[in-house]
């Protein structure tokens, strides 16, 4: 079967399911609000930065784009879906690929908009402290922040997949970036620059240290999802359905 009829198929799931329409709202939403809401906050801290601060809403609504990609994948596991899918598709990895093409596209498309919102929104308060950024800065927050949220609702779709269960993927990925890169990152030395959250969120920042520059941060990130998706497209490969 041709590719084009089985990403429509793919697309025509995440169109129908409500929940994940209120998953990319909520990305939007919630990234856009916590970045107006850094805008007017104090600005006195001389390692200030405000590119970072404009997007730092993205960092609890990055949470809405991974449950996202893990309930967009974990819909296929409930009522027999999959054996449906596949017996439409017996290719597993073509199916799998129109899958991942069908959560990235629309997460790249809503990082892109929930990017230019919050950068929009926190300059608003930040008023003529922003003036000093860049237009390359600010196009580069942007496209690099979508492509990071694409990235992180990549990853939690072939977490699903692997363990089989969204809930099973949030509990790993959740905790994972609010604990582990906020409490464990601050002791953990340079290990934890490599992380896919802390890698791709270089790119954020007007200034940064370390080992990773934006875009090889990002690389970083990429190479995290691009393993998942290949061990999740192991599992639906060996797994029954």
């Amino acid at each position: 079967m041709p590719f084009a009829p089985i990403l429509h198929a793919e697309w025509l799931k995440v169109r129908t399911l409500r929940s994940l329409y209120g998953a990319l709202l909520a990305l939007l939403a919630v990234s856009t609000a916590f970045s107006a809401l850094s805008g007017v906050s104090d600005t006195s801290d001389p390692e200030f930065d405000p590119l970072f601060t404009a997007f730092s809403g993205v960092l609890p609504g990055q949470i809405a784009v991974i449950a996202f990609g893990a309930m967009a994948m974990s819909a296929e596991f409930h009522g027999g879906a999959l054996r449906l899918s596949l017996a439409a598709v017996p290719r597993r990895g073509r199916w799998f690929a129109a899958k991942a093409v069908a959560v990235g596209v629309p997460a790249l498309l809503v990082g892109l908009l929930t990017a230019g919102a919050s950068l929009a929104a926190a300059r608003a308060g930040l008023g003529a402290t922003a003036d000093g950024l860049t237009a390359a800065q600010q196009v580069r927050g942007v496209v690099g922040c979508g492509i990071y949220l694409a990235l992180m609702a990549l990853l939690a779709t072939g977490l699903a997949a692997l363990l089989r269960s969204g809930v099973g993927a949030l509990s790993v990925l959740i905790p994972f970036v609010l604990v582990v890169s906020f409490v464990v990152g601050d002791t953990a030395g340079k290990v934890t620059d490599f992380l896919p959250d802390k890698a791709g969120q270089v790119v954020l920042h007007g200034t940064w240290e370390g080992t990773l520059g934006p875009w090889t941060g990002l690389a970083v990130t990429a190479a995290w999802a691009a393993a998942l998706l290949a061990a999740g497209a192991w599992s639906v490969h060996r797994r029954d359905a």
